[in-house]
């Protein structure tokens, strides 16, 4: 139940956004549960290049491995995702995180 509330917030500040990329992940995160986004480690790795940043709006799972240097924004992170992460290298953050970061949404892919 505590995941819904934050979820609910997340997807409030998104939608009061002006920013496409912002409303787009607001959108796919008010899907339900089992129709979000759902990403393994195994894809971030093949289409993302060294250095970038990409955000999931959904889940990322732990298959494949990850070997490249690149920021992963994601609503969660599974324990295999995690450690996948962890020891590529890569670097795991929440998309609270990145908004504060980023608000324009410059150089952020968006995985669906």
């Amino acid at each position: 139940m505590h995941e819904r509330t934050d979820l609910n917030d997340l997807i409030y500040i998104l939608k009061k956004e002006k920013k496409r990329i912002w409303k787009r992940t607001a959108e796919l995160l008010s899907r339900a549960r089992r129709k979000r986004v759902e990403v393994n480690v195994r894809k971030i790795e093949k289409y993302a290049s060294e250095g970038s940043t990409i955000l999931i709006p959904g889940k990322v799972l732990g298959a494949g491995r990850m070997t490249k240097k690149i920021t992963i924004a994601a609503f969660s992170f599974s324990e295999g995702a995690k450690k996948a992460i962890i020891e590529g290298g890569a670097k795991m953050i929440s998309i609270n995180e990145l908004f504060s970061q980023n608000s324009e949404g410059k150089s952020v892919i968006v995985f669906i």
